[in-house]
């Protein structure tokens, strides 16, 4: 399971031109799921998310995490961040989640974000989606989980 972490001032996200969802200061969290991704890299992730330290402080320093300063989060789906472009010109995606895999466990994580008490907001997954935000900081971070990096 890949993660695109980016701290954000707000993020909307479009389908058809119509937002289907929005949030305030908080996080974007583009989402990736692996073919060998299961329910222990979901609990992992969701607890690395909600308690990385990457907003300031009083003294401006990155000390906080989204629980600490109640933020939102947005999810994202977004397979290509399993994209393989070491070969050739057009990226490989041989190592992402089949769609039926991955939606149910893009579904599973959203649920246990919810149990954080935070407002959780997501896109739609599948769809073709416009997704804009304001990266604050900016702050983009990327993380695997554990069975990512065998």
């Amino acid at each position: 399971m890949k993660v695109l972490l980016q701290r954000v001032s707000r993020a909307t996200v479009k389908v058809s031109e119509r937002v289907i969802s929005e949030t305030g200061p908080g996080l974007l969290a583009l989402i990736g799921f692996g073919r060998e991704d299961t329910d222990k890299d979901l609990e992992w992730m969701s607890r690395k998310v909600l308690g990385l330290r990457i907003f300031p402080d009083s003294s401006d320093n990155m000390n906080l995490s989204i629980l600490d300063v109640n933020g939102d989060i947005m999810i994202v789906s977004q397979f290509t961040l399993h994209a393989d472009s070491r070969k050739g010109r057009r990226p490989s995606f041989i190592d992402a989640a089949s769609p039926e895999k991955a939606e149910l466990l893009y579904n599973l994580f959203i649920e246990m974000l919810s149990h954080s008490g935070l407002t959780i907001q997501s896109g739609i997954f599948g769809a073709m989606m416009n997704v804009e935000l304001v990266n604050s900081g900016p702050v983009t971070i990327m993380i695997e989980s554990p069975s990512e990096r065998k």
